[in-house]
């Protein structure tokens, strides 16, 4: 299993210091988030974020968690992927979902709020995003978006595209078929806060995905939660099980009520496995 963090509040230079913090201790992935205008949450854009990250690290994976295409141009979303994925050497990863309608950035500005039309401009984007990523000439014609055919270069370093993980819910068929046409899942088995799933769940998934993508294909499943910063045993012993199970990535989310302090304290200690 893989670990991650996500830096979920500080002003962009603390962001940046952070970053360089969570490589040198040992955490294999330092996550921002998108959001817009959430209440009580100064957001940054996510896109110069994590190029302070790309710039302030030489090993970790990095991205968004996560990211709702169905509020951003599939195209402009290419470029600015791409341009990061160029900038780190191949470190970035496009975690995606409908997004979280708390945002105002959603229906405070007019985008979509149906969960279904927010669904069908994922799965427009997600196909777009891999065609521009892929260098070659290709037109586009969707229910929502129809491209002219063009080119776009350079292409995306990572090949054959950049890793594309998307929130899907457990056991909901769409949701997992969406997941296993790309690369990850962040799996939820019901709504928040009590949603996450169980080693049973995950050992379920992994299967699925050995029978979908065969036995050698990487695919990867992450997870999401909290750790406790001043018990190693006990860290250890939440996420073995999952790991056990198949989980790929531990992704540590400290959203409740975090400081500098206490972000920078869970980082110093280290990924819990």
């Amino acid at each position: 299993m893989r670990y991650g963090i996500v830096l979920t509040t500080g002003d962009i230079h603390d962001i940046g210091d952070m970053a360089a913090e969570a490589e040198g201790a040992g955490w294999d992935g330092v996550f921002t988030w998108d959001g817009m205008a959430i209440p009580g949450m100064p957001s940054y854009d996510p896109w110069v974020t994590m190029a302070i990250i790309a710039m302030r690290t030489e090993r970790v994976r990095f991205g968004a968690i996560v990211t709702p295409p169905s509020r951003r141009r599939p195209w402009k979303l290419g470029r600015e992927t791409m341009t990061l994925d160029h900038l780190s050497g191949g470190r970035i990863v496009l975690p995606v979902g409908l997004g979280a309608l708390d945002d105002p950035g959603f229906g405070g500005v007019g985008e979509a709020i149906e969960r279904r039309t927010r669904a069908e401009l994922l799965d427009e984007s997600l196909e777009i995003l891999t065609r521009a990523w892929s260098g070659a000439t290709f037109t586009y014609e969707g229910k929502h978006y129809q491209m002219a055919e063009m080119q776009f270069q350079p292409p995306s370093l990572q090949q054959p595209r950049i890793p594309i993980w998307v929130v899907a819910l457990w056991p909901r068929p769409k949701s997992i078929d969406r997941a296993f046409r790309y690369d990850g899942i962040m799996p939820a088995v019901g709504a928040p806060p009590n949603n996450s799933p169980s080693p049973d769940d995950i050992r379920a998934i992994a299967a699925m995905a050995r029978a979908r993508k065969g036995e050698g294909e990487p695919f990867d499943i992450i997870l999401e939660g909290t750790t406790p910063t001043g018990d190693v045993n006990a860290a250890r012993a939440q996420v073995r099980p999952l790991a056990e199970a198949g989980a790929t990535w531990w992704i540590e989310s400290p959203w409740e009520s975090p400081s500098v302090g206490s972000l920078r304290e869970r980082i110093a200690a280290g990924p819990p496995g």
